[in-house]
């Protein structure tokens, strides 16, 4: 009874276990479980997904009412190989590798699984067709050299512009490479053939140097070593003529000692020889020499004070010259100095003078203009006065005389002008009374000519009255007024002439 009982639990213990594996499933580090099946509400995602997502972590599934799915969470590598024209309309061909992978978080999760739950296989695919067009569009707008220089330029710009594609695709880039630029074209390989050349000539510059270098230093070492034959065989020379000359010495020892002792005589004798010619020349110098210097020294020395004194003379007689010179260039100037002052002030006082002289005469001259007028105005109202007075008193006579006007005009006009002629020449020659100064263009002739013209007055007037008698004889009505006119108007004439 105690075995059964023992084995039942038993067998409810291994039931229980293995239900329980069967419905306990874990996610493994690099996958996620997606749980469908039931409604559930995942943290962090809006409700209404449909689905339960599980990663890292163990999760009770029902059997037969719930299903579990996996997806991968490892990375993806997606080869790239994609031909492309640069901004230069220069085909390229770029290779390089794409490192991917589903996003940790629960929103890339889900969007993974949405579109590749059933082709992960297919997700390679997928990013390369993404990142192919991101390619072309950027190589579009970039140079070959772009391209080669900045490799990094290009890998960012591609990650930035595929970024927002792969975040709906819920994937995240690990690491964009661009492995290779291919130029079927050549265009890369003749962009580096200068710098290939360039660096092919320091290559060759090198190697020439070094070369040079080598030589000069085996040139130098074999320059030592004949040096160094040279000076031995210098120095063995050297020794082998010291080993003749000691022999040669051993051998002419005797000879070379009575040449020695001859030398020696010959020595002796010539330094008396010197000594007797310098005592003569020390006699020679103190009898001949010196006595000459002496006299020539005398000579010279009178010559040199002979020719200081006429050198002194001279200048002292150009001094005096130039200072007589001086002296009078200084008395004349002076002079004209003192002459020309005396003139300026001698011209000055002429030019006061004058100017002084002709104030006065032109004062002068106002004045007595101003009194010739005021007294030829006082005598013209005088006159008029008087013929005024004139003219009144003969009113009367010329009323009587109307009568005999209109029967003998002209007599009765020639008897007027001939009692008045001494007083129209009068009048008309005291226009020229306040005339102070006059010229004449014509001398003589001219002062006759403005003489007549004064004088022929009265006949200008004679005819002007005949004039007028001639027009008053056309109107006979009115002839006793006419005539009354013309008498009355002949003396008023000869006033106003006086005037």
């Amino acid at each position: 009874m105690t075995i059964g009982l023992i084995v039942a639990a038993v067998l409810l213990l291994l039931v229980v276990v293995i239900v329980f594996k069967l419905m306990w499933r874990v996610a493994e580090p690099n996958e996620a479980l997606l749980i469908s099946g039931a409604r559930h509400r995942t943290e962090g995602v809006a409700d209404g997904l449909g689905f339960r997502i599980v990663t890292g972590r163990g999760t009770l599934v029902l059997p037969g009412v719930q299903a579990v799915r996996k997806l991968s969470l490892d990375l993806y590598a997606a080869d790239l190989a994609v031909d492309c024209v640069t901004k230069q309309g220069i085909p390229v061909h770029l290779r390089g590798v794409v490192i991917f992978k589903v996003g940790d978080d629960l929103i890339s999760i889900a969007n993974a699984a949405r579109r590749f739950l059933d082709q992960q296989k297919k997700m390679v695919d997928r990013v390369h067709n993404v990142f192919a067009g991101h390619l072309r569009s950027i190589v579009g707008g970039l140079t070959v050299e772009e391209l080669i220089r900045e490799r990094e330029k290009l890998t960012e710009q591609t990650r930035a512009s595929s970024g927002a594609e792969m975040e709906k695709l819920g994937l995240i880039i690990d690491s964009l490479q661009i492995q290779e630029i291919l130029d079927p074209t050549g265009y890369i390989e003749n962009l580096a053939r200068p710098h290939a050349a360039a660096v092919q000539r320091d290559a060759r510059i090198a190697q020439a140097l070094a070369d040079r270098e080598a030589t000069e230093a085996e040139q130098e070492a074999a320059a030592r070593k004949a040096e160094a034959t040279r000076n031995s065989w210098v120095q063995q020379s050297g020794y082998q003529a010291e080993m003749d000359k000691a022999a040669a010495q051993a051998k002419q020892a005797g000879p070379l000692a009575e040449a020695a002792a001859r030398q020696e005589v010959i020595v002796q004798e010539t330094r008396a020889a010197e000594l007797e010619a310098q005592r003569r020349e020390q006699q020679l110098q103190a009898d001949v020499r010196k006595p000459a210097d002496a006299q020539a020294y005398q000579t010279r020395t009178i010559a040199e004070a002979e020719r200081d004194a006429r050198i002194s003379s001279a200048q002292a007689q150009a001094r005096e010259t130039e200072l007589k010179a001086a002296a009078e260039a200084t008395r004349v100037k002076t002079a004209a100095a003192a002459e020309a002052e005396s003139n300026k002030v001698r011209g000055l006082a002429q030019a006061e003078a004058t100017r002084a002289l002709g104030s006065a005469d032109a004062d002068a001259a106002q004045a007595r203009g101003v009194a010739e007028a005021e007294a030829a105005r006082a005598k013209g109202l005088a006159s008029a006065e008087a013929a005024k007075a004139l003219g009144l008193a003969e009113a009367e006579a010329i009323q009587a005389r109307a009568s005999a006007l209109r029967e003998n005009q002209e007599a009765v006009i020639a008897q007027q002008l001939a009692e008045n002629w001494p007083d129209i020449v009068r009048a008309g020659a005291e226009a020229f009374g306040n005339v102070e100064h006059m010229i004449l263009l014509n001398g003589a002739d001219g002062m006759a000519d403005m003489f007549a013209k004064a004088l022929t007055l009265g006949g200008t007037g004679l005819g002007l009255a005949r004039q007028l008698l001639s027009s008053m004889n056309a109107t006979p009505e009115n002839g006793t007024g006419a005539a009354n006119g013309v008498a009355q108007a002949i003396p008023i004439q000869v006033d106003t002439d006086k005037k």
